[in-house]
């Protein structure tokens, strides 16, 4: 989503950090592009304002101007405005879910992703919170969202109030109320029906269920595709609900990102998840540090630090280590590999959390080579037979043509894919041996000199190794290939889990 935000404020800060001094004129001019890029983002224009009213006085200070890295000091100044504006420093709020039945009332305008994100929240709760979840759709004039929940909750694993045609959503919320309690949930999820538009029915129908639920959380779910419209929605929504925070949907879409830095300095209310796709993991909890990152170029390890966990089984990691510290790592874990990639988010969404990738992923571009290349490599690992895969050296002229033929490619593409393992054979021996060392110099290469777009220090954070460090070792942590271990996703079989 903020890949355009990304380049234009990328450019801005190549041309601050290539300088060895900057006068006044030189920020000036910078401040400019950089108010012009969010405008262009749709930030709103109050936000913007401010924004640069306040980075401003810092950007021409003297403490600028006469230090030995101007431009890393402004890009530092800006990166440290975004966060503010995104929420603060502090880590983010866990939900108010203690006293049970904790009452989370779900609300937003239809299309926003409401029903999806409920059971996506109902997932991460059941199985991050290891809380007992009671999901209840309220939304009467649809029927098929009802019916959708229902199913929704039958893929997580939690229960779903049974639904009785005809009841009106103050009873709903009532009954739900009761059956949470007989039935000792944690917490109930209340999903609200939404309209197209805001309109005084709505909100008078919300009002009245929160008057009865009175609900500990009320999330309002908005669609970050829509820009400023979502931004008037959460306002207009706050005036009538007791709103205490935000869940910004289709964060992985091609919208301009403008939603997202303006909703909490328009509303005042933190920004409490954002969700991506329609898969029912795609629920990651805000984090301002960390989206400031993303904009500004620097990448989030630890977003893939935590992703891998979620993937990576311990034990199966730990074998595969052992023999890709032996260089025996072979076809069977390669095809491993890219699935496991590919259920992280694949190339891209991995190289985003990167730091410093900006040039890596545009010559990825130019190059052709996307999620679509690694399912092919797949398709051709998995024309052979098991025996091959364990021992690749058998793969002679004839065996090539059968698999080439099987896959539906030329045989020029399975040789590709066979010396593409070779070297990633070489390199996981040598990671092994080179362990964190060796990962910190990889990290600092992908982007160069100024890894934050042209802007911070080359390479992750002391904070991002450390993150790096902890999934690699410390107790019960599992211990990657390279870390011990190596890069996230780079252990495990498809499909296995985190013990």
């Amino acid at each position: 989503m903020f890949d355009a935000l990304t380049d234009r404020l990328g450019k801005v800060f190549d041309g601050l950090t290539g300088r060895g001094a900057l006068s006044e004129k030189d920020v000036n001019e910078a401040l400019r592009e950089i108010r012009v890029a969010l405008l262009e983002a749709d930030v709103a224009l109050s936000v913007v304002k401010q924004f640069i009213d306040d980075v401003r006085p810092q950007a021409v200070g003297e403490s600028v101007i006469k230090s030995i890295k101007p431009g890393q000091l402004v890009v530092k100044i800006v990166h440290d405005e975004l966060v503010r504006v995104l929420g603060g420093d502090e880590e983010p709020q866990p939900l108010k879910i203690d006293s049970p039945p904790a009452i989370i009332m779900m609300a937003g305008l239809q299309g926003s992703g409401k029903t999806t994100t409920t059971g996506k929240l109902a997932k991460r709760l059941k199985e991050t919170e290891r809380k007992k979840v009671l999901v209840a759709s309220l939304d009467t004039r649809r029927p098929a969202a009802m019916e959708q929940l229902k199913i929704l909750a039958d893929q997580v694993g939690v229960d779903a109030l049974p639904i009785v045609v005809g009841q009106l959503p103050a009873d709903i919320t009532r009954r739900a109320i009761q059956a949470a309690k007989f039935g000792g949930y944690d917490v109930l999820m209340l999903d609200t029906a939404g309209r197209t538009t805001l309109d005084d029915q709505m909100m008078n129908e919300a009002d009245e269920i929160a008057k009865i639920a009175s609900p500990n959380e009320t999330l309002l779910v908005a669609d970050a595709l829509t820009g400023q419209d979502a931004v008037e929605t959460a306002r207009r929504f706050h005036e009538r609900l007791p709103l205490t925070g935000l869940v910004l949907t289709r964060m992985d879409g091609d919208g301009r990102g403008g939603a997202a830095l303006s909703m909490r300095a328009v509303t005042g209310l933190p920004i409490r998840f954002i969700g991506m796709g329609e898969k029912l993991d795609g629920l990651d909890v805000f984090d301002a540090r960390r989206i400031a990152g993303r904009i500004l170029g620097q990448g989030d390890i630890v977003s893939l630090v935590e992703r891998a966990r979620a993937e990576i089984d311990v034990a199966e990691a730990e074998r595969v280590a052992k023999k890709m510290q032996k260089g025996q790592f072979d076809l069977e874990d390669y095809a491993g590999q890219l699935r496991q990639m590919q259920r992280m988010g694949g190339l891209g969404g991995m190289m985003e959390m990167l730091p410093g990738v900006k040039n890596a992923k545009a010559q990825m571009a130019a190059a052709g080579i996307d999620d679509r290349v690694m399912k092919r490599k797949e398709a051709i690992i998995m024309s052979m037979t098991p025996k091959e895969r364990r021992k690749p050296d058998l793969l002679q002229a004839s065996r090539k043509r059968r698999i080439a033929a099987g896959a539906g490619v030329d045989v020029a593409e399975v040789n590709k894919v066979l010396k593409e393992h070779r070297n990633m054979a070489d390199m996981m021996k040598k990671m092994g041996k080179g362990g964190l060392k060796g990962l910190a110099g990889m990290m600092g290469n992908l982007g160069g000199p100024g890894g934050m777009g042209g802007g911070g220090g080359g390479g992750p954070t002391q904070q991002q190794l450390a993150a790096l460090k902890n999934l690699g070792g410390g107790p019960g942590a599992p211990k990657l290939p390279g870390l011990g271990g190596s890069l996230p996703g780079l252990g495990g079989k498809p499909g296995d889990k985190k013990k």
